[in-house]
């Protein structure tokens, strides 16, 4: 292992293609795997690990899973890629249609940060305006425009996060606090006619999860509607996950515009957009919108996606929704016996664990959490097999895969590991 993370640090950026691979929050180097089952990985050294990451949410169905596999051998056989349209991209945009009834049309693309990308653009020509609304500790992707941190005060632009990002790039973009209605309100009346639209997480994942209050979210569709404005729901993360129509469908809240990726590749890169028909035809080559890609649709991809959306039945949801509240239950017990104040939020099979006493509601509240106990209990629980997103602004995830057996070991670990923090 040792070896292979010099190399991989030698030839790679940081050893990693995405920051949080590297477990540089959690402190220690990390795992380099070789192969995926079920719900478990097995690093280069032959060791198991429970897994609780799943591909950042992209597997729903375990690793390695059959039905999937076999789909994408057939598909294998046909050739990988034509560049030209084919009748597998036809079929998954007819389920995914069909099942998210915001979405007449759908365009699909190569990652979440496409299809949010993409978004924007299309908002911002169907409407003629230029500002958008995005807000705190929401992620959307690594587009230009994302990168941005909250201005001074209220409804002021932002300034970039990252450097290589224009300030004229996020000069009209405005971040607001999650789940604050005032100052969404306050905004509105501010710019009124201005704003193009509204980017969100309906339920944020990226922050670990933190879960919308539904006044917010209503009042936030309310005022889209009345100022001209679109609601853009990235379901990246929540798509396929929280239900087979997405959080708008727990909610009851349709948007304009929907972003989906993760599960609709089944575990290949994918992301999709889509929304009312008078929207979508404003891309090309129906409208002026311009938004290509070589790799679009992807038959292999494609497939991938169709079988894992085959798979997913209201059993589906039912089985995922009482382990997970099992494993929640069990780890509030586990917490309580050695007296450690913790907060889970969950939405279906998809949770995280603060160390913190009080209601975490948006990013400020996230800042607060005792970061030192998760990173404490993360190491604990890795040791023991047991592997948690090395970072408590990830989500953790359950798969289809996993059983009462694996539940039940897990909690059993996380009384360990709490008991350990008690008697620090």
């Amino acid at each position: 292992m040792k070896e292979l993370i010099k190399r991989a640090k030698k030839f790679l950026v940081g050893g990693v293609n995405s920051p949080v691979r590297s477990f540089l929050y959690v402190g220690g180097e990390p795992l380099i795997i070789k192969e995926g089952k079920g719900c478990r990985l097995i690093d280069v050294e032959d060791k198991e690990y429970l897994d609780y990451i799943c591909s950042w949410g992209a597997i729903i169905h375990g690793h390695a899973n059959e039905f999937i596999e076999n789909k994408v051998a057939e598909a294998l056989k046909k050739g990988n890629n034509f560049g030209l349209t084919t009748e597998i991209e036809i079929e998954l945009a007819e389920m995914i249609c069909n099942s998210i009834k915001s979405i007449e049309k759908i365009r699909f693309v190569n990652s979440g940060t496409e299809a949010t990308m993409s978004a924007i653009r299309l908002a911002r020509a169907y409407t003629k305006r230029d500002i958008i609304i995005k807000f705190e500790g929401c992620y959307h992707g690594h587009a230009d425009h994302f990168l941005s941190k909250g201005g001074s005060g209220l409804a002021t632009f932002d300034i970039p996060l990252s450097p290589g990002v224009p300030k004229e790039i996020v000069q009209n973009t405005i971040t607001l606090p999650y789940n604050d209605i005032q100052n969404l309100e306050e905004t509105f009346e501010k710019l009124k006619d201005k704003i193009a639209c509204a980017i969100i997480e309906p339920i944020a994942g990226n922050m670990g999860v933190v879960l919308p209050d539904l006044d917010f979210l209503k009042r936030l569709r309310k005022l889209c509607r009345e100022n001209g404005s679109l609601l853009i729901f990235d379901e990246v993360i929540t798509g396929f996950r929280v239900s087979s129509n997405g959080a708008q469908g727990l909610f009851n809240i349709e948007p304009d515009i929907t972003c989906l990726g993760k599960i609709i590749g089944g575990g290949f890169p994918i992301g999709a957009y889509g929304g009312k028909e008078e929207i979508m035809n404003m891309i090309a080559p129906l409208g002026p919108v311009y938004q290509a890609g070589t790799l679009a649709g992807n038959p292999i991809v494609m497939t991938a996606g169709k079988a894992a959306l085959e798979l997913i039945t209201n059993f589906t949801y039912d089985y995922l929704n009482r382990l997970a509240e099992k494993l929640e239950k069990g780890i509030y017990d586990a917490a309580n016996d050695s007296k450690i104040e913790i907060l889970i939020n969950r939405k279906g099979s998809m949770f995280s664990l603060f160390f913190s006493n009080k209601p975490v509601k948006n990013f400020n509240d996230v800042r607060n959490s005792k970061y030192d106990y998760y990173k404490k209990v993360f190491w604990y629980l890795l040791k023991k097999g047991i592997l948690l997103p090395p970072s408590p602004f990830e989500s953790m995830f359950l798969t289809t895969k996993h059983t009462d057996v694996e539940i039940e070991r897990t909690i059993e670990v996380f009384y360990e590991a709490f008991s350990g923090l008690k008697n620090e």
